[in-house]
């Protein structure tokens, strides 16, 4: 990455969240005078997303650690790669992440990576397994040399707490593998996960994510004059939370890195969420997103918002080097993209897919210039072979719009648009083919285990354009010939089914919409797209919170 040409001071504005959309589990890391988050992905492929920024004000997604040949079929929603940690030392920039193969009653099936490389771009090396202990694994590169892992430890005996300590064990690079002992180094009572190590003022100092990932969430932090403890928590119960707080905009708040600036002053990189609300009820439909703070270390050593207080900011003022990035606050931000498929290969810092890469003869862009020819693949319950591309959902003002020509011949085809959550939770507008009906348009929604399909829609010959409007925890449909008016397609739909509070189960995402084509007879059929537009809206406040 480049350096910044012009080293004057300038205190500039962070607006939160700085990365929109689903991009937790920030993991946070200078180079000289570049910046990189690194967020989870889940079940998502690629997977651990990289962005990078020289003024923390903008952020550019710059591809994925794990892409060419990653796989994770078979995985449940919600598992996958979860908080992937990036760190940089002897050169190399190392990336540990977790793999969740299954999540069932109180079993856990959990693989840990390392891959390395000497370029943030890659390529990076093949994965070297740290075991399968926990969690949240992350490095902890010691000022003597010395490398170690610090996890969460997984206990699957139901009669003993799940969250079983944080643990440290050594690393020996020229080995590429664990020493093979860990020793439990902190816990605590209640659940505490996501642990960062750090040494500041002769401290090692312990971050870490307490609460669990809703809305209780929050950072506290440990601290020990020895690697190994015992290790002293923080008198107060959070350096970061809103559980305290339900009013304020940026919920769930935790999950949090440390970076020092150039200047010496401390960062915070953290999770949060932006419900929209139903009923009275919060729905984060966004997911959770990646907010930056400003912190210190206090008179007595331990770490606090600089600011004060324990709630997080949504505009936080820095002192940068480089040029003004600053933008005004408070006035709407309009923002978005369109794809023509008139490239060679998708954007694939834009698209994703589930579980693994949609091969190029299935998400063919040269069957039909300027096109994207979609074949049909598996049913939505599916944990295989899923045609569909998505991308994320940054505002809760969200337009989407496609133009489809298909030619459905049977019920058991289908292509269309859809707001997508997991395989229990999306709204799809498909255009598909019955006896009765012939080819006609239909809103099918999964929530939970219950399938709904609205009345038929007619539809005439020909393209048809299809757009989704989201406002906050709704949406609405539009179909159109590509000559005509835009029609509304009878109903509101729930958008605040497709969040991580909506029903009993342990969500982890975020909202995507894309689109999809489903063959249930695997006799090749397809549905061809074109120019995929979507544009977002927010209103960024104008003071802190």
């Amino acid at each position: 990455m480049s350096v910044s040409p012009d080293r004057t001071p300038r205190v500039v504005s962070i607006q939160n969240p700085v990365l929109r959309g689903f991009n937790p589990d920030p993991s946070f890391l200078r180079v000289g005078d570049d910046y990189y988050l690194a967020t989870s992905t889940f079940e998502y492929h690629p997977a651990v997303r990289l962005h990078h920024s020289t003024d923390l004000v903008h952020w550019e997604t710059i591809g994925h650690a794990l892409d060419d040949g990653f796989d994770l079929k078979g995985i449940p929603d919600s598992g996958g790669v979860w908080a992937p940690s990036l760190s940089h030392a002897d050169g190399v920039f190392w990336l540990a992440y977790s793999v969740v193969r299954s999540t069932d009653g109180d079993d856990k099936d959990i693989d840990n990576y390392l891959v390395t490389a000497t370029d943030i771009g890659g390529p990076w090396s093949a994965p070297v397994h740290l075991g399968s202990r926990g969690f949240d694994f992350s490095f902890f590169h010691d000022p003597d040399g010395s490398h170690w892992i610090v996890g969460v430890q997984w206990d699957q005996r139901p009669e003993h707490p799940s969250f079983s300590g944080l643990v440290i064990e050594q690393y020996l690079p020229e080995e590429r593998r664990c020493a093979g002992e860990a020793r439990v180094i902190y816990s605590e009572d209640s659940l505490v996960e996501g642990p960062n190590l750090y040494v500041v003022d002769g401290w090692y100092r312990l971050l870490i994510a307490a609460g669990g990932t809703g809305w209780n969430h929050g950072i506290t932090s440990a601290r020990s004059r020895s690697l190994f403890g015992p290790y002293e928590r923080d008198p107060r119960p959070a350096v970061l939370t809103t559980r305290d707080a339900p009013g304020e905009p940026l919920q769930k708040a935790g999950h949090g890195e440390l970076v020092q600036t150039p200047a010496g002053g401390w960062l915070l990189a953290h999770l949060a969420s932006r419900p929209t609300m139903h009923l009275g009820e919060r729905y984060s439909t966004l997911g959770r997103e990646t907010c930056l703070q400003a912190v210190r270390f206090d008179e007595d050593g331990w770490l606090r918002l600089r600011d004060g207080g324990h709630h997080p900011q949504t505009v936080v003022a820095i002192e940068a080097v480089g040029p003004d990035a600053s933008r005004a606050a408070g006035s709407p931000v309009h923002r978005g993209f369109a794809d023509e498929f008139d490239q060679p290969e998708l954007d694939r810092r834009r698209w994703s897919t589930l579980r693994s890469a949609v091969p190029g003869d299935v998400a063919d862009l040269r069957a039909r210039t300027g096109w994207l020819r979609l074949r049909g693949g598996h049913s939505p319950s599916s944990v295989f072979d899923q045609s569909m591309l998505v991308t994320r959902i940054e505002e809760h003002e969200s337009t989407v719009e496609i133009v489809l020509d298909a030619a459905p011949t049977s019920p058991r085809e289908a292509a269309g648009l859809i707001a997508w959550y997991d395989r229990s939770g999306w709204i799809w507008l498909q255009l598909t083919f019955d006896a009765e009906h012939g080819r006609h348009l239909r809103v099918v929604q999964r929530d939970g285990t219950r399938t709904t399909r609205s009345e038929p829609v007619a539809v005439p010959a020909g393209p048809l354009r299809l757009r989704a409007e989201l406002s906050g925890p709704e949406l609405r449909f539009a179909v159109a010939g590509t000559a005509s008016e835009w029609s509304a397609v009878p109903g509101v739909w729930p958008a605040w089914t497709l969040s991580d509070d909506h029903g009993d189960r342990l969500r982890f995402t975020g909202l995507f919409f894309g689109v999809r084509a489903d063959d249930l007879d695997g006799r090749g059929w397809a549905a061809d797209f074109d120019r995929f537009e979507i544009g977002f809206v927010d209103s960024r406040s104008a003071s802190s919170s």
